[in-house]
């Protein structure tokens, strides 16, 4: 056995694993009680991952000759998993802030989007914008993420619609990939909008016929790295047919099928998703009964957005009748110009107040079942031997803080860690 580490973290005050079997991901009854230890050390190797978790005094003795690049005494704080974030649009210039105005006077989200704003604003400013620029913008996000406790998020194209902008943007997503210290899952959205004078058709030919043979080649070519594909499936954007078509082919890529579905209008999303074999879909605020049920059988993820229901007043989707169906419930931020958070532990205090989540379901929805709707749950979402070594560090001594204190993570989260390295350090902390 090695004897040379880069991480010890010990005497943790309360060490939440949320798995210590191998799951997957969790469901309702499994939520009820999460992996947790008490007086706990953890150790993780030169490799990045994780080589043992368990009680301070047993991991001391197992370890006693051992030598450690860094050394964390945690006595009265709580370690959890890095957080997952599993739906966002972070690749953009061209900011809506005046557009939240507009709603707060009483448009709705499609009425300003059929009026030549929302996404459409956001599409003309990053086609103009240089692949520097989008890249200084993409990585202060990423940045505001991990201080936050992010440490896996899924980043989706989208604001381009033409395939010049959207592989400008899957090459400054892949950027970030290989220079910065957040894991990143990339998703291809070229149909977030039917463009400028086409329609749902037209515009879903181009992407078959075009778009996805580019990004296979410069897949083959490892130019990027593609993991997902999304479709904004919406009455009066992308409907059955041209969505349907657009997955298949994207499929065909090898790309995981993780798509928007049923926000505004019940589109069936969810027969749709289970038929083509999606991993994921997102929102879900207009599901129905039938939906639910399919999703369950067929364990694909719903991914849910409190902040996008809350910013455009719509109904909070039905987080309660899907866990009690057998669903598999993840929690993402949905950051983007019209959702504008970056916290996902925020996100999981709008769960628990205006979803009815518990704080278990929460944070497994945030951790490990995140990682299971982006197929990360082998090596993310949970503090286990031989996964990734990302986790975070609260001033606390409970890990239930982090969703308690609204708005306050930035005094409660004391170290970012990714990969047994310390990426982020709070030196400003005053207490919990």
């Amino acid at each position: 056995m090695s004897t040379d580490y880069r991480l010890l973290v010990k005497n943790i005050k309360q060490l939440v694993c949320v798995c210590n079997n191998g799951e997957k991901f969790l469901l309702r009854e499994d939520m009820k009680k999460l992996a947790v230890y008490e007086n706990a050390s953890l150790v993780i190797g030169k490799d990045g991952l994780i080589k043992a978790v368990g009680p301070a005094d047993t991991i001391h003795t197992q370890f006693l000759n051992a030598t450690f690049e860094t050394v964390i005494d945690a006595s009265g704080h709580c370690v959890l998993p890095g957080l997952v974030d599993p739906h966002t649009h972070p690749v953009w210039v061209g900011e809506r802030v005046h557009e939240f105005a507009m709603k707060l006077a009483g448009a709705t989200y499609m009425e300003i989007h059929q009026t030549g704003g929302g996404i459409h604003f956001t599409v003309e400013h990053t086609r103009n914008a240089s692949e520097e620029e989008l890249y200084a913008s993409f990585k202060n996000r990423l940045h505001r993420m991990l201080k936050a406790g992010t440490t896996l998020v899924e980043c989706k194209t989208g604001y381009g619609l033409n395939l010049e902008t959207e592989v400008k943007m899957l090459k400054v997503i892949e950027r970030a990939h290989r220079e910065l210290d957040i894991g990143i899952s990339s998703t291809y959205c070229g149909a977030h909008a039917v463009p400028k004078g086409k329609t749902a058709e037209e515009a879903a030919d181009e992407i078959i016929a075009y778009h996805l043979p580019k990004l296979k080649e410069m897949m083959l070519n490892g130019e990027v790295h593609i993991d997902n594909i999304d479709v904004f499936y919406e009455k009066g954007v992308f409907e059955q047919k041209p969505t349907k078509e657009i997955l298949k082919a994207g499929k065909n890529c090898g790309l995981q099928i993780n798509f928007h579905g049923d926000e505004f209008y019940p589109m069936n999303s969810a027969e749709l998703g289970t038929e083509l074999g999606a991993l994921a879909i997102s929102h879900l605020e207009e599901i129905t009964d039938e939906g639910i049920a399919a999703m369950a059988a067929a364990k694909c993820c719903g991914v849910l957005l409190p902040t996008t229901a809350y910013i455009l007043r719509l109904k909070h989707p039905r987080a309660r009748d899907m866990l009690d169906a057998g669903m598999i419930i993840a929690l993402g931020s949905d950051f983007n110009p019209n959702a504008y958070c970056f916290s996902m532990a925020i996100v999981m205090h709008m769960a628990c107040v205006n979803m009815k989540m518990t704080m278990n379901e929460a944070l497994a929805a945030a951790t490990i079942n995140a990682a299971f709707s982006l197929g990360k749950s082998d090596m993310h979402g949970s503090l286990e031997v031989g996964k990734q070594g990302d986790l975070i560090i609260l001033s606390s001594p409970r890990w239930e803080h982090l969703i308690y204190q609204y708005g306050c993570h930035h005094e409660l989260i004391k170290y970012v860690i990714t990969k047994g390295k310390v990426v982020y350090e709070n030196e400003g902390i005053t207490g919990y």
